[in-house]
């Protein structure tokens, strides 16, 4: 009998960890594709609704029509991925953006693209994601076992902002040459090569799900999971505040400042690519440091957040801003690492998708109205004192989730006496608590 695809050969040498199973290398794959496109396919959109005549209220409308259906569906996506194959619900939502995608790049290429068709599209790629996050989440959550957790969540995240990098530099680079519509064509084309990819995940290790009592009561079931761990519901309000001016300032500010103080879009195409140079060196330093708070660690790293938002303002140069975003990068994915180990310690696995949904509905929940606001703040405030605004945002919100003394006493368990090695994909067995 042939030993299982995730075990070595012993003839001959392993070529990855003996922790990256088939699942944990199909998933970091496809999520290095899916970055290459929509790093780029993100400046792109904005780009778009430029050169159509539009102004940076119509860019943040845009954006707020992508992130919207976040809002209206992550609950939804999130119980079903914990009721379904996870893997179907991702190759599902995959075939959704790469349609979505494919559609907003030819109406750019070949026609006049109207304010409502490119809000209507990205509001389909938005509701893709939706039902993809906490389906892929939960499915990464549970493809490694606890001991090898924080090198295993280091390692995915240093090669999907990895990718990131490139996708950020080679879009800017090319809506610059020849055009946003051929860099949201490459956005679709990464959806359909990842969605085929993800087609093959096994979830044979999976436990059967018991039967429920519907969709409301698998609702409720991730709800008490949340609203009776404070350092869970703490830091998703925390981040309700920050993703939503982060993201208002990378989505509409900074693409304004590059056309208007930093020669157009290639520059902050460089410097998004800086930030994820600098998640990369944030997730090397977390393959080697096993920091034992891991949520106090975590939120003094979201504090750099506030950098970019204020180099905007000033503005800073290109080099200096390239700078900041190195050091925010590097200190998110402190964070990230250190939250997703959390996650896997303290969650069981049978609810990892409705607590990653519930995680990312308060997370993105301000996003769409502080998008879709950053235009009339400009028109009312100005842009430098909105952009000020977003950075003191930042820090406050974060600032005050240090008060709460699960965020602080957090801390690492230590793996068991003996770990059991990974589930094979002839195996039924899963890591139970995260």
């Amino acid at each position: 009998m042939s030993p299982p695809p995730d075990l070595p050969s012993p003839a001959r040498a392993p070529r990855r960890p003996a922790w990256a199973g088939r699942n944990y290398t199909l998933l970091t794959g496809a999520a290095v594709i899916t970055n290459l496109g929509s790093h780029g396919a993100l400046i792109a959109a904005a780009f778009a609704v430029m050169e159509s005549g539009g102004s940076g209220g119509d860019v943040g409308l845009v954006a707020a029509a992508r992130t919207l259906p976040l809002v209206l569906f992550l609950l939804i996506g999130g119980a079903l991925a914990d009721r379904l194959p996870r893997h179907r619900v991702m190759v599902a939502a995959n075939a959704l953006n790469c349609v979505s995608q494919g559609a907003f790049a030819l109406l750019v290429l070949v026609g006049d693209p109207q304010l409502w068709q490119m809000m209507l599209l990205t509001a389909l790629c938005g509701t893709g994601t939706a039902f993809f996050n906490p389906a892929a989440e939960g499915m990464l959550l549970s493809s490694v076992s606890g001991e090898h957790a924080n090198r295993a969540f280091a390692l995915f995240r240093m090669a999907m902002n990895g990718a990131g990098i490139g996708g950020a530099a080679l879009g800017g680079a090319m809506i610059a040459a020849i055009g946003p519509g051929w860099v949201l064509a490459v956005d679709a084309l990464a959806f359909a090569l990842a969605g085929a990819l993800r087609a093959f995940l096994d979830v044979g290790h999976v436990a059967d799900r018991a039967p429920g009592g519907g969709l409301l009561a698998d609702l409720r079931e991730g709800w008490v999971e949340v609203r009776t761990r404070p350092w869970l519901w703490s830091i998703v309000l925390q981040f309700s505040v920050v993703v939503a001016v982060v993201g208002a300032a990378e989505a509409v500010y900074g693409p304004l400042v590059a056309r208007d103080e930093l020669g157009g879009p290639a520059p902050w195409g460089v410097a998004l690519a800086f930030f994820g140079v600098g998640t990369i060196a944030g997730a090397v330093l977390m393959m080697v440091w096993k920091p034992r708070r891991l949520l106090l660690v975590g939120t003094l790293c979201v504090f750099p957040l506030a950098l970019p938002s204020a180099g905007l303002a000033v503005p800073l140069p290109v080099w200096a801003l390239c700078a900041v975003m190195f050091v925010s990068g590097a200190a998110i994915e402190v964070f990230g690492v250190n939250w997703m180990t959390t996650m896997h310690q303290e969650i069981p696995e049978e609810k990892f998708s409705r607590v990653s949904a519930y995680d990312w509905f308060g997370s993105v929940s301000m996003l769409p109205l502080a998008t879709a606001l950053a235009g009339p703040a400009e028109s009312a405030f100005g842009r430098a004192p909105s952009l000020w605004g977003c950075a003191a945002l930042v820090v406050v919100g974060t600032a005050a989730v240090l008060f709460v003394p699960d965020v602080r006493n957090m801390t690492r368990k230590p793996p068991p006496a003996k770990s059991p090695r990974l589930p094979t994909t002839t195996e039924s067995t899963s890591p139970a608590a995260v």
